[in-house]
């Protein structure tokens, strides 16, 4: 079963604070004497050294030429950059609005050849319809309070989504059967987004499996996430995206992925689970 998914963004940070505690050691400061050639508090470099604050790229550069290790800034800056990537909360990432999200994922949408996507609560993104995702995409600028710019985001998330018609990209897909009762929009918004998914199950690149209600599991019910090639996870939770690159853990998820695939519906007895779910519309 995946661990939690915070564990590869925790391991990043310790690593980084790891090597920087091992370089004041090695230069034979202590914290006290390093924050005081850094011009910083005298807690600082304990915080920084025992992974409790993150390091700016100022901070990093600041504590290598505290101990002459200068060759080991740019190192140091990008494992720790790559590290607060891993865990980020939807309102930084939203705090200008959702439309730049959009677009900054294009490149790595692109590029992916095998999506796998497991879907707890919502229809995936790339298979949304305009007025499920003016749904989903209000919702979320509601309840976090962020710049309202949902009609931009929602044409961005449609453009993104031009890989399922488009290109050499395969998509396996899982849904839970409640996805397609949760109603983010409005009734006949959702009965065209169901008609939708049930549309595309004929693609030849698509693969679309429903795991019912009543399915005997052999993995629980978790959070969404999508799963782009055999590289990179991200995991969407309340609070943040966070990204999943070290191979053990991507490995994890897949194998999750394989075994939640496996009680799974497909072909006609999905697609009789979306009318169903239709009929409840109606």
């Amino acid at each position: 079963m995946p661990p939690s998914p915070l564990s590869s963004a925790e391991a990043a940070r310790a690593a980084v604070a790891a090597r920087l505690h091992e370089i004041m050691r090695a230069a034979g400061l202590t914290g006290r004497e390093l924050a005081v050639r850094c011009g910083w508090h005298k807690s600082k470099s304990s915080r920084i050294a025992r992974g409790m604050t993150s390091p700016s790229d100022t901070d990093i550069r600041a504590w290598c030429l505290a101990c002459g290790a200068e060759d080991q800034v740019a190192d140091l800056i990008a494992a720790s950059r790559s590290a607060e990537s891993m865990y980020v909360e939807w309102r930084q990432i939203h705090s200008d609005g959702m439309r730049h999200v959009h677009q900054r994922t294009v490149p790595l949408y692109q590029r992916t050849r095998n999506f796998r996507v497991y879907a707890s609560n919502l229809i995936p993104g790339m298979l949304q319809t305009a007025a499920y995702a003016t749904g989903v995409l209000r919702s979320i600028t509601d309840f976090q309070k962020t710049t309202d710019d949902v009609t931009q985001a929602v044409q961005a998330r449609l453009e993104r989504s031009s890989v399922v018609r488009e290109g050499n990209h395969r998509f396996a897909l899982l849904l839970e059967e409640a996805v397609l009762y949760y109603r983010v929009c409005d009734d006949t918004g959702m009965l065209g987004q169901l008609q939708y998914l049930r549309s595309v199950m004929g693609r030849p690149n698509i693969s679309l499996g429903v795991i019912p209600f009543g399915a005997r599991r052999t993995v629980w019910p978790l959070e969404t996430f999508y799963a782009f090639d055999n590289a990179r996870v991200a995991v969407e939770t309340l609070t943040a995206e966070i990204n999943v690159t070290v191979p053990s853990e991507v490995h994890t998820y897949l194998r999750a992925f394989s075994q939640l695939s496996g009680i799974a519906e497909r072909g006609a007895a999905a697609e009789a689970r979306i009318t169903r779910a239709m009929n409840s519309l109606r």
